[in-house]
């Protein structure tokens, strides 16, 4: 038997565990596990082993069944396992029982991303997010954890007017997520008037959204210069941030930046981001990154429409962008992707390479908003001009003597500075 070192004392090490249903491919439940081991290692793991288990149907006492629980445990105990993590989402039941048999602690793929999000987030309203999401998992399982929750002494006597310990810990969770409700719909009235601020410009957000990983926020950095951290990791970022993207021809947008999705994703986070997401809902344009290196592209973009429908987003009309093909061995190995959606766009937001053609696609499916105008303005007016040529696409430009007829497309918000200018027959009705 291996002797345990003092490194691995110091980290902690995690057994995998999956279930391939009848109804599932073997592929599915294969893509899922190498997933699921990116997960444990960048919550600070180190994966000791894995293991899978096919089943007509789940089992409801243990989930895998007792007799390959048993066989787990005794290779968990071999490798000298911390934790063992199921793929899935186990009931308070199902854990209960586990920890019984395998001695040790065990979690599930809700309570790893909780635990992920819970090292990334850095702002208070990410810290508040990830904190309601955290209790509400918890409320439901305190039966086998409430002892680490409490700060009351148990005991005769030191548990209130005749409330069990059980049921002061779920009070105080509920006060809590009460509370913490509370705060999120202040930051939300915030976010409203911080929005509401922007949108003097009139200019149009743009919400960049795609799986965890797939290059949105090294994308955002590459089309509007700014330093949003991008790490080649599992949400790296989780607090959204908002640049101003600079369009050919005088095209100004709001670019957003948000959290990455991921298949499974707890509801509870769905639940908690929804102020952060907000972003997403109130978008003009969604630009949907696709990592078109990974053999798992078809898989990640139906597990970004599906958190897209539960925030009632998928309808919106959507820029596909398949990014990474720098990473590819051969440029035509996963581009049939792109075929499959009307104007998709290939880049590298790591090189820059398509960023080009990304911000002119943009401007296609933005140009709706602007109205071509014929203007006649006197040769010797240069602010009027100028003006133009800054808020709007000058499309032609003729000098005629002292006269100077420009077509133009104007966005609507601006139409009505240059109203006395246009040209009578474009007007559609008679001048005043």
């Amino acid at each position: 038997m291996k002797q345990k070192t003092e490194q691995q004392g110091k980290t902690e090490r995690v057994f995998l565990v999956g279930v391939e249903l009848k109804k599932n491919g073997t592929q599915d439940v294969k893509e899922s596990m190498e997933e699921l081991g990116d997960l444990a290692r960048t919550a600070g793991g180190v994966v000791a082993g894995e293991a899978t288990q096919k089943l007509a149907r789940l089992q409801v006492a243990t989930f895998i069944g007792k007799g390959k629980a048993e066989e787990i445990a005794h290779i968990a105990k071999q490798e000298y396992v911390d934790t063992v993590i199921f793929d899935d989402e186990l009931s308070p039941a199902q854990t209960r029982n586990l920890e019984r048999i395998f001695d040790c602690k065990v979690l599930d793929r809700t309570s790893l991303i909780l635990d992920i999000f819970a090292q990334r987030a850095s702002t208070r309203e990410g810290k508040m997010q990830i904190e309601m999401a955290q209790l509400q998992h918890i409320l439901p399982r305190l039966t086998r954890m409430w002892t680490h929750l409490s700060r009351q002494k148990g005991g005769i006597g030191m548990r209130g007017d005749g409330e069990s310990q059980l049921e002061v810990d779920r009070r105080r969770i509920q006060e809590r997520i009460s509370r913490l409700q509370r705060e999120l719909g202040e930051v939300k009235r915030v976010r409203a008037t911080q929005r509401r601020g922007r949108q003097r410009n009139k200019w149009p957000l743009v919400s960049i959204v795609g799986y965890t990983n797939a290059g949105k926020s090294t994308l955002l950095n590459a089309l509007t210069g700014a330093d949003v951290m991008s790490e080649d990791k599992l949400f790296a970022t989780l607090d959204p941030t908002t640049r101003r993207l600079k369009l050919p021809g005088n095209q100004n947008a709001l670019l957003s930046d948000t959290v990455g999705f991921i298949r499974k994703l707890p509801h509870q986070l769905v639940e908690s981001f929804k102020a952060t997401l907000e972003e997403v809902v109130e978008a003009d344009i969604l630009v949907h990154v696709v990592d078109v290196s990974s053999t798992t592209a078809g898989e990640q973009i139906e597990a970004v429409n599906e958190v897209l429908a539960e925030i009632e987003a998928v309808n919106k009309p959507t820029l596909m962008v398949f990014n990474k093909i720098d990473c590819l061995p051969e440029r035509n190995g996963n581009l049939h992707w792109c075929h499959a959606f009307p104007h998709a766009v290939e880049v590298s937001a790591r090189t820059g390479e398509g960023t080009e053609e990304l911000q002119a696609e943009l401007c296609t499916m933005l140009r709706p908003i602007r109205q071509h105008l014929r203007m006649k303005i006197s040769a010797s007016d240069g602010a009027v001009i100028a003006r133009i040529k800054a808020v709007g696409q000058v499309d032609k430009e003729l000098y005629e003597e002292e006269w100077v007829h420009i077509q133009a497309r104007i966005p609507e918000h601006h139409q009505s500075e240059f109203e006395r200018y246009v040209e009578e027959e474009k007007r559609g009705t008679p001048g005043k």
